[in-house]
């Protein structure tokens, strides 16, 4: 070891350089890791329905602004011609999907006129007959929705439509923790004047849209006729999905040819657009890590290129007094080695400085200290690959080379 401290200390600017060269590279690639490993958990969300069946349609048109009543037979029409389709297993009417579509956000009371009881954020789903099955809830307390409990709905009315609703277990867990939830009065409306009852538990249901600042699936399900503004969900047979797709403007314009469709999609799709941008940042942030540890590399391979052409003597002198290539091999790799285990070591804590700076003015989570082992493998191997070229060079100087003259 002695050897190579001595060695380095009469080329410190260049040791310097290529120590804050690492130092940098793993500041930035610890915390762009970090950034990659949090979207991708992101993005591996459980959404309690089967996604990979559903298709869903959303249409507007002259008839929509009609009463509920008379907007509830349409619907059924329309539910009717859907089932038709070859391949469709069930379909309802619903105001959104999990990371598709609007969504309705309320607040609920444990407690009628109690502001003190309200719990807020809480994400309001309506659908239609048949909502449980086609969205494939997985219900895991209680019963799903009887006929009798599906009725009229005029969101802007805010009036409760039905006598019993369906929650999911985190809202369950977070109004009424370590007790039964079902029976239990849940109070919605103007001041929480209007009460309903939960008949059942769904596992899973997560929120059309994902707020880091409350819980996911802290929502309820309510039966009625009809949703205004809603969108048809078809759930279908394996291999059927496509072939409904493409059918669904077809099979529509027969029940109402005045109708415009704004939009059908897959729920497959939705979800995929959902985390485009997400995609775009690990993409992007995965090329920034690649040039930084190229960049790194090229340091790396210079600067020990340029040790062995000016160590050329004192390696043919080793050779010549009994030095093994391996040996010549193992003292260019530990010597790099030292150097980037130490900006690996400088690195990291400017990793972790980086991620506080990242905490206060982006947001960003507190980066975990198991992502540090990681980057300073990867620099680590880098290091080593990209000294491994000239060291090999070094190893084949013959000690011939030390009885010429320099």
């Amino acid at each position: 070891m002695h050897p190579i401290i001595a060695a380095l200390k009469h080329h410190r600017t260049a040791v310097v350089l290529v120590l804050l060269e690492v130092a940098l590279t793993c500041a930035i690639v610890t915390n762009a890791l970090f950034v990659i490993g949090s979207r991708l958990d992101a993005m591996h969300v459980v959404t309690g329905v089967a996604d990979k069946e559903i298709v869903w349609v959303r249409s507007s048109g002259l008839r929509d602004a009609a009463t509920p009543a008379s907007r509830a037979s349409l619907v059924a029409a329309d539910l009717a011609a859907l089932r038709s389709i070859p391949g469709v297993r069930s379909v309802t009417m619903t105001n959104g999907l999990p990371l598709a579509g609007s969504y309705w956000r309320g607040v609920a009371y444990r407690k009628p006129g109690d502001e003190k009881s309200s719990i807020n954020n809480v994400t309001f789903y309506v659908g239609t007959p048949g909502v449980v099955s086609t969205l494939g809830l997985t219900l895991v307390e209680g019963r799903d929705f009887l006929p009798q409990e599906f009725s009229d709905f005029d969101l802007f009315k805010h009036t409760v439509p039905s006598p019993g609703v369906i929650v999911t277990r985190a809202f369950a867990d977070r109004v009424w923790p370590g007790e039964d939830p079902l029976g239990k009065p849940i109070y919605l409306g103007d001041h929480g004047k209007d009460v309903t009852h939960v008949v059942g538990v769904v596992a899973h249901l997560l929120n059309p849209g994902l707020d880091k600042y409350s819980d996911n699936e802290s929502n309820l399900l309510m039966p009625v006729r009809s949703v205004q503004g809603g969108m048809y969900v078809l759930r279908t047979t394996p291999g059927a999905r496509d072939a409904t797709l493409r059918d669904l403007p077809k099979v529509l314009d027969g029940v109402d040819d005045q109708r415009i469709i704004t939009a059908s999609k897959t729920l497959s799709e939705s979800i995929d657009e959902h985390f485009h941008d997400d995609r775009a940042l690990i993409w992007l942030l995965l090329a920034v890590i690649g040039c930084l540890l190229a960049l790194t590399a090229l340091g790396v391979v210079g600067l020990s290129s340029f040790w062995v052409q000016q160590r050329t003597r004192q390696i043919g002198i080793r050779r010549a007094i009994g030095a093994t290539r391996r040996d010549i091999l193992v003292y260019f790799q530990a010597e790099n080695f030292l150097i980037v285990t130490a900006g690996i070591v400088l690195g990291s804590l400017g990793a972790v400085g980086l991620n506080l700076w990242l905490m206060a003015h982006y947001e960003l989570p507190r980066m975990s200290l198991a992502v540090l082992p990681v980057g300073a493998l990867v620099l680590w191997l880098i290091g080593q690959l990209a000294a491994l070229g000239p060291a090999l060079r070094a190893s084949r100087v013959p000690p011939v080379v030390a009885t010429r003259s320099v």
